[in-house]
């Protein structure tokens, strides 16, 4: 189970960046909708949670029904298929942030005076969105994962083991960020500068892409040499005990 945890950080790492960057880099951005109307920054992580909604709901209405019969497994896809599955999302989420943040440094660079704000800030929707897909796949997984395999006695700590891959994947990736800071500083330039126009996030973003991709190698490793604790087996042999025991007692 720790094998698990440890390679589901990455993730929440990648996850960390929809509230800290992904919002930072809206403030730089064309954020009106109409004349007179412009939207908060964070308010842009909505369409991370209308993302999961999405990708919940073709899941569980159309995914798992074809996906049923055509394995056999009542969830349709194991466990930690699903959160392989999320996994692969939040890779493609750094990948279209790099690409979307390397856009938006261009227009600086080509504009210094206006800079990115005449880049709207829907821009940031396709990662958001692709992140709230893989939220979907990954952190639903997550719950269903440490509710049915901790031991029967921890049970009730199963929803405080997925909050914990979140809260540590934050702090790793506040650690993430120092140790990068700290090379590319020593190395000429920060990737991380006083502002986000004299910064490299796109860097960034690959190298986060990077990790999360060799991280899902190793999941998929860890994953295929887990064994599942059956607890659908173990509970029809204790009520099959039971049973044996009321019959002895009868017969007595």
């Amino acid at each position: 189970m720790i094998p698990i945890w440890l390679t589901t950080i990455p993730f929440g790492i990648c996850v960390a960046q929809t509230t800290t960057f992904f919002i930072k880099q809206g403030v730089t951005l064309d954020r009106k909708i109409v004349h007179n109307f412009e939207i908060p920054p964070a308010s842009i992580f909505a369409l991370a949670a209308i993302g999961m909604i999405i990708s919940i709901t073709i899941y569980d209405k159309i995914l798992v029904p074809v996906l049923r019969r055509a394995t056999g497994n009542e969830r349709g896809i194991s466990i930690l298929q699903r959160i392989g599955f999320g996994m692969i999302f939040s890779v493609s989420t750094m990948i279209v942030a790099a690409l979307v943040e390397r856009k938006r440094l261009n227009l600086v660079h080509k504009n210094p005076l206006k800079g990115s704000s005449t880049m709207s800030v829907f821009w940031l929707a396709p990662q958001f969105l692709i992140i709230g897909i893989g939220d979907g796949f990954t952190l639903v997984g997550l719950q269903e994962y440490f509710y049915d395999q901790v031991p029967d006695s921890m049970r009730s700590l199963g929803i405080a083991f997925y909050l914990s891959v979140i809260g540590a994947a934050n702090f790793v990736s506040s650690l993430l960020i120092t140790i990068v800071d700290h090379i590319t500083e020593k190395n000429g330039k920060s990737w991380f500068g006083k502002d986000l126009n004299n910064s490299r996030l796109d860097y960034f973003y690959w190298l986060l892409a990077i990790m999360t991709a060799v991280n899902l190698c190793v999941y998929v490793i860890v994953a295929r040499n887990y064994s599942y604790k059956n607890v659908h087996c173990k509970a029809t042999i204790s009520v099959a005990d039971c049973n044996d025991t009321d019959d002895r007692e009868a017969m007595a």
